[in-house]
């Protein structure tokens, strides 16, 4: 695997990837700017930097502006059904960076993959679940004396990285640059909210309006699909085991209940809580014919699919793209989207690049804050700057004409003084 260059489906694909990439491009201005500035300031030369994310055109850009900042770069999939092939070749083919993702690859090309990218010795990471520092951290700790730094682009991989800093066992300082407010309060909410309703639609062809949806968890991810999947007419209700989110959700105006009760009337089944075994063998015994389930967090755990199999006396395969029908028996059937795996991602083409936009320019600038601070980081969790959140926020207003206010000399005053009152 050390001598692997690259490893993508098909090269002759590069120019519809091209195509896509440059599409994507247009709505992602602020990390356009930071290209500029990174091309001709050179800000990362002589970082090596290892991403395990989704192969997406979005991504592409990403990986081209922290090559332009002079990184040494390289790329694998966080996800074996996420990858765009054509995404992959171009960036092989006509940006030079070294790319190892196939859509649909087996587990162990997966890890071969995430291997490959090890391999060249990355300093600084950028991870999607924290597959690639888990390894670091296990099979791979050989090169854990390289990192100065990892980013972490999701909850999932946040909640596995906090995990491991409080039981003593994290090697390296690592960003969460999911708790960035310009990642999760837009990707998150906007991003997956349109994207998770976009992948279901595509897979299924159905109609949401007037149907009952049942999402599983009110974080931000599930607060965006609820919001989607009402514009879109639906019947929604909520499963949470956090009281406050679960107030949140009734005071949103959504039904709240247990997975117990929604089980037994719920048309379209969604999990976005990036825990194991949301829905299981209790609940599809009372789900009724046809009831659709799917999975949108990162890992294919969430639906015990184990299980689902075990009590099915057959499955049919592909009764759609990215639909698979589990025959319970003569009178029921339940149809489990894109192998439980991100659906969003899987059966569409993931988030909109204009949100994107924000995410990988808060990543991108994370990066460049992890070269200039070198080894200077405690080994702890820890939160982007609140300068680069700030910068991030002001320029994407910026790209869409929108002006906002500013304080008064008399306003700056009194915020900083305590003597005026009643």
């Amino acid at each position: 695997m050390a001598k692997m260059r690259y490893d993508v489906t098909d090269l002759r694909l590069a120019p519809e990837g091209k195509k896509k990439i440059l599409w994507a491009d247009r709505d992602m201005p602020v990390l356009a700017l930071i290209r500029d500035r990174f091309a001709k300031q050179k800000p990362l030369k002589g970082l090596r930097m290892g991403a395990c994310m989704h192969v997406t055109s979005e991504t592409a850009n990403l990986m081209r502006t922290l090559k332009a900042g002079g990184a040494e770069v390289a790329l694998c999939a966080s996800n074996p059904l996420s990858t765009q092939d054509a995404t992959a070749a171009s960036m092989v083919k006509d940006f030079g960076i070294p790319v190892f993702a196939r859509r649909g690859e087996s587990v162990k090309v997966f890890y071969d993959h995430l291997n490959a990218v090890i391999d060249r010795k990355p300093q600084v990471t950028m991870d999607d679940g924290a597959d690639l520092v888990n390894l670091l951290h296990t099979k791979r700790a050989d090169g854990a004396g390289n990192i100065i730094a990892s980013m972490e682009e999701t909850t999932t991989g946040v909640i596995r990285l906090r995990a491991m800093k409080k039981s003593g066992i994290l090697k390296f300082p690592v960003i969460a640059v999911n708790d960035a407010d310009t990642k999760h309060l837009f990707d998150n909410r906007y991003g997956t909210g349109q994207s998770t309703i976009d992948g279901i639609i595509r897979a299924t062809d159905m109609l949401l309006a007037g149907s009952h949806v049942v999402i599983a968890g009110y974080g931000w991810c599930g607060r965006g699909v609820a919001m989607r999947a009402r514009g879109a007419g639906a019947l929604v209700t909520i499963t949470e085991i956090n009281p406050l989110k679960a107030l949140e959700a009734v005071m949103d105006g959504f039904d709240v209940r247990p997975m117990a009760e929604a089980s037994i009337f719920g048309d379209v089944f969604i999990t976005v809580t990036g825990d194991k075994h949301v829905l299981r063998a209790e609940h599809f015994r009372k789900m009724h014919d046809g009831a659709i389930v799917c999975n949108s967090g990162h890992f294919d755990v969430e639906i015990d699919i184990p299980a689902l199999k075990k009590m099915s006396k057959k499955v049919v395969k592909d009764v759609r793209p990215h639909v698979d029908e589990y025959v319970i028996n003569s009178k029921k059937s339940i149809h489990l989207l894109a192998d439980g795996r991100l659906v969003n991602l899987s059966a569409a083409t993931g988030h909109p690049a204009s949100v994107m936009d924000m995410s990988f320019a808060t990543q991108a600038l994370a990066g460049e804050w992890c070269k200039k601070q070198g080894r200077k980081f405690e080994i702890a969790v820890h939160d982007v700057p609140t300068k680069i959140e700030d910068w991030v926020a002001k320029l994407k207003l910026q790209s869409m004409n929108i002006k906002i206010d500013k304080l008064t000399r008399e306003q700056v005053a009194y915020l900083a003084s305590s003597g005026e009152g009643t």
